[in-house]
């Protein structure tokens, strides 16, 4: 078991995860205290490495693209205070912090682990259920529905409809952007059949944040409605193929059976086969199935 103990926090590699638990010391951002232990699986990991500094180096724990519903969301924009794959390390411990990478890099040749893109999530997300204050809103999730609470900093227009409230089966897609610069940041949802999204400070499915500490623990939020989503790179589902007419006869049992009926159905059961919907034998069983009930 490899293991490196720091200020920051600790990594403890046994040969099948890297477990992640954050230190105490007053840098360690408010994400990484409110998420706690983090649990990455070896078939998570896309790649690590130890980068010496003068003063002190970085170990850094790469997730394959689309395992982690954070990292997804999240986009790379995290501060370094609040990325929970990163670990600073004094300058006497790049020993044991080449020692850790090693220990990774061994284990992911061994077992071949593609570290390619993912088409499903991987890690759990942060549990729920979550409430967070920052911006003009208080955010909370219980896994099911999300409330986007205002408070006296939030536009009125925005405000005057009260709380906003949502399901995630409603939600198409989460997003989570730190300020930068003059422009604040945001954490958006964007709901099925709604119309395009406004400014922050006039979406109501929008918190707008304005760059203070708080403002990440917002991306907690947007990766626990994440994961229970559709992965983004998932495989489309497949249209749904008509069953051929031999199947679907039970389903035609309440028509009559009259001239016209029959002709129509023998007319859509020839256009699938000339499409290449019905292959040969489908399409003769679906004509004698329409033509048995004449």
């Amino acid at each position: 078991m490899a293991e490196i103990i720091q200020k920051d926090g600790t990594w403890t590699f046994d040969g099948d995860t890297v477990r992640i638990v954050p230190g105490r010391d007053k840098g360690v951002g408010l994400l990484r205290q409110h998420l706690g232990e983090v649990v990455v699986p070896l078939r998570a990991i896309g790649g690590i490495s130890y980068e010496p500094g003068r003063k002190a180096g970085r170990l850094r724990l790469r997730l394959r693209d689309g395992a982690d519903p954070l990292v997804q969301v999240t986009g790379g924009r995290l501060p370094e205070a609040s990325d929970p794959y990163r670990l600073s390390v004094e300058s006497d411990r790049s020993g044991v912090a080449e020692y850790f990478v090693d220990e990774v890099r061994n284990a992911l040749l061994l077992d071949q682990v593609d570290p390619g893109p993912c088409d499903a999530y991987l890690m759990p997300g942060p549990p729920v259920p979550l409430s967070f204050g920052a911006g003009d809103a208080t955010a909370s999730f219980d896994g099911d529905r999300v409330v986007l609470d205002w408070n006296w900093t939030t536009e009125e227009a925005k405000r005057s409809g009260g709380p906003c409230e949502f399901r995630v089966a409603d939600v198409r897609t989460v997003d989570w952007s730190p300020s930068k610069g003059l422009d604040n940041g945001w954490l958006r949802f964007t709901l099925e059949g709604a119309p395009p999204a406004s400014a922050p400070k006039y979406d109501r499915c929008t918190v707008e944040l304005f760059g203070f500490k708080k403002d990440p623990l917002m991306a907690l939020v947007a990766a626990a409605v994440a994961v229970r989503m559709p992965h983004p790179a998932a495989p489309a589902p497949e249209p749904a193929r008509p069953l051929p007419l031999a199947d679907a006869a039970p389903a035609l049992a309440g028509e009559p059976a009259d001239h016209d009926t029959l002709l129509r159905r023998l007319r859509e059961v020839g256009e699938l086969h000339q499409s290449g919907i019905l292959t040969a034998d489908e399409f003769s069983a679906a004509k004698a199935a329409i033509l048995g009930r004449f």
